[in-house]
């Protein structure tokens, strides 16, 4: 379960109805061209918690069977309904995904004792592995190291998707925990997280970039700090720029121009400006997507 895993892009049409030719292609870009080591499916980058449990079910399905256990797939289903999580994870585990991960409950303030009844209840559900989301800029929910190590002792419990900038925790927990996965969640970051010992990475910029952020990762398994450091700079000019264009619309839209179905994204969410499409051809051209 280690490497580079792409949190996967999902295509939608003006509708907001997932189109299945696009998210096969989709697929087989990451798998294909990107060569990472697996997928995140239903993330936050796949526009998740704006989709029906029916929609999350056909993205989990349509995955699998264009992936043909090519990679591994992690299946996100956190979710505050904890009987649409349970549902979710049964269906993934029923269709061979090698683990599952859940966000922390999110909206209202739930305790910890909450929060690990959660966790506790999925895994009993579903008997599958679980990876601990944690991404406390989105949720609210800022977990403590007491609070990893409470729920690290449950062996299902196979490691943690490490979005969060306190890279005091996170080498504290790659020190508590040597035998558990850690990845790292910030694309911008993936050095600083290779450096920290982090097992591998989750990104939404991988669909476009993973090559790139494979040969980071890499360079410092070799100890080419410096190497590796100057793609960090390139990627992040990378980032800089489609942050500023907007994420989800133009990841796909570069996919759009490159010949792949990535329609659009998922309202409320705004379409992707066509004003700005010489921007993301200049994007393609300069950074050899």
């Amino acid at each position: 379960m280690k490497g580079l895993f792409s949190a996967l892009l999902v295509p939608f049409d003006e509708n907001g109805r997932i189109i299945e030719h696009g998210l096969r292609d989709i697929v087989r870009q990451n798998i294909d061209v990107q060569k990472v080591d697996g997928l995140y499916v239903n993330g936050s980058t796949g526009e998740n918690f704006m989709l029906s449990t029916v929609q999350k079910k056909q993205i989990f399905k349509i995955v699998s069977m264009e992936n043909k256990g090519a990679v591994k797939l992690i299946a996100q289903v956190g979710s505050i309904n904890l009987d649409e999580a349970i549902e979710l994870g049964q269906y993934a585990t029923e269709l061979g995904y090698e683990s599952l991960s859940a966000v922390t409950p999110f909206y209202y303030k739930f305790s910890f004792e909450e929060i690990k009844n959660y966790y506790e209840t999925i895994i009993e559900n579903t008997k599958n592995n679980m990876i601990i989301y944690a991404i406390p800029s989105l949720t609210g929910v800022s977990m403590t190291m007491a609070h990893f190590n409470q729920l690290l002792q449950n062996e299902k419990v196979i490691g943690v998707k490490y979005t969060d900038g306190n890279f005091y925790l996170l080498e504290r927990l790659r020190k508590r925990f040597p035998n558990k996965i850690i990845y790292s969640g910030f694309d911008e970051m993936l050095i600083y997280g290779m450096i920290s010992g982090v097992d591998g990475a989750i990104g939404s910029t991988y669909n476009i970039n993973g090559r790139r952020a494979k040969q980071i990762m890499e360079l410092c398994l070799e100890g080419k700090f410096a190497e590796a450091y100057e793609l960090q700079h390139i990627t992040n000019d990378l980032i800089e720029k489609v942050l500023e264009l907007g994420l989800f619309q133009s990841l796909k839209e570069i996919l759009n121009i490159k010949g792949i179905n990535a329609g659009t994204v998922k309202k409320p969410m705004a379409p992707f400006d066509p004003i700005k499409k010489e921007e993301i051809h200049q994007l393609i051209k300069e950074f050899n997507l």
